[in-house]
């Protein structure tokens, strides 16, 4: 997994997209990168980067965005040109789908794996708003005013892309964020911002992986272990140190580890993990599991919730679990110097 740590605005502009318009709002001159707006825009960017829904993708062969991104990236266009180009394209999604007004963000970015494209699609809100400025020959400037009074998190940006320049050895092609409501059937064409606007697929990361491979072995542990707190806890345990001694994951060696002789408990497991996940090894991403089990959640019988450090889990002289004998299992946390009630 690329995890940028290093990003520097080389410039960017803006464009409005009305959908009550008959046509986009474009401006014919950069945005004025003034030290507010500099600040505002890497905010979100480095924010954006950092999000643990962005993923991988390869645009298909006949992709306008990524000809568009390269062309500007090889040194043969101008951001301002081929911004608009975006825009248009994307004003005739909204257009045709009844998408709700936005503005389109396109910038230039430099950073440790090589200067890239962001692609960022942002809804109104009220921390920020939106000034045209009209200059002399008839240039129009559009520029971002910023309320520093409401955080950033009441403006989060749901659907972005970062396109990188092309290489022969690049595993990837693009990072792309595309949040949709969950549990609901997007409303204006299913996946319209990656299938219409950009035409990529994404593909699976280690970060992917490793939180999927997560998720599958918490819910086989929740399905069949619901009432038996005691061989639960064994497994979680063993997991946990598995991920955390191995840079991969090896499914049918772990299930042999953890359930020995219990025939039917690994087969279950296996086939519950692989199927989903279509592999029997797992890479990890040793980034995204320090943050995971940095600090875990404990959820007793429905009523009791208790927060923990990984370190303070692994030290018996302030944590630890007790097994009972019969399934139950006693949870005793130890010499407490000070506690608070909230």
């Amino acid at each position: 997994m690329e995890y940028i740590r290093e990003v520097n605005i080389n410039e960017a502009t803006i464009h409005l997209l009305l959908n009550e318009s008959e046509e986009p709002i474009l401006s014919n001159n950069n945005m004025n990168l003034s030290e507010e707006t500099y600040k505002f825009l890497l905010k979100h960017i480095e924010r954006l980067l950092k999000d643990e829904n962005l993923k991988y993708a390869r645009f298909e062969e006949d992709s306008k965005i990524n000809k568009l991104s390269q062309m500007y990236l090889s040194c043969n266009n101008s951001l301002l040109d081929i911004s608009a180009k975006m825009a248009i394209d994307m004003f005739n999604l909204i257009k045709s789908n009844n998408i709700p007004s936005c503005a389109l963000i396109v910038v230039s970015v430099c950073t440790e794996f090589g200067n890239m494209i962001g692609v960022l699609k942002c809804d109104f809100s009220k921390s920020y708003t939106y000034e045209i400025n009209t200059i002399e020959n008839d240039k129009m400037i559009i520029d971002i005013k910023t309320d520093e009074i409401i955080p950033l998190s009441t403006s989060k940006i749901e659907k972005c892309a970062f396109i990188k320049e092309k290489k022969d050895n690049n595993i990837f092609d693009l990072m792309i964020m595309d949040k949709r409501k969950k549990n609901k059937k997007e409303e204006y064409g299913e996946n319209w911002f990656n299938n219409k606007y950009l035409q990529c697929n994404f593909i699976e990361n280690e970060r992917d992986l490793t939180k999927k491979f997560i998720n599958l072995s918490e819910y086989w542990t929740r399905t069949n272990l619901n009432e038996n707190a005691d061989d639960a806890e064994m497994v979680r345990r063993i997991i946990k140190e598995e991920l955390k001694e191995n840079e991969n994951i090896n499914i049918p060696q772990l299930a042999e580890r953890v359930f020995k002789e219990n025939e039917g408990a690994k087969l279950s497991f296996i086939k519950c993990v692989t199927e989903d996940l279509e592999r029997e090894v797992v890479p990890i991403d040793k980034r995204y599991l320090d943050k995971k089990l940095k600090r875990i959640k404990l959820k007793i019988d429905k009523d009791i919730e208790v927060y923990i450090n990984d370190e303070a889990y692994k030290d018996s002289s302030r944590f630890e679990v007790k097994r009972n004998g019969d399934g139950t299992i006693n949870i005793v946390i130890k010499n407490v110097i000070n506690y608070v009630e909230n």
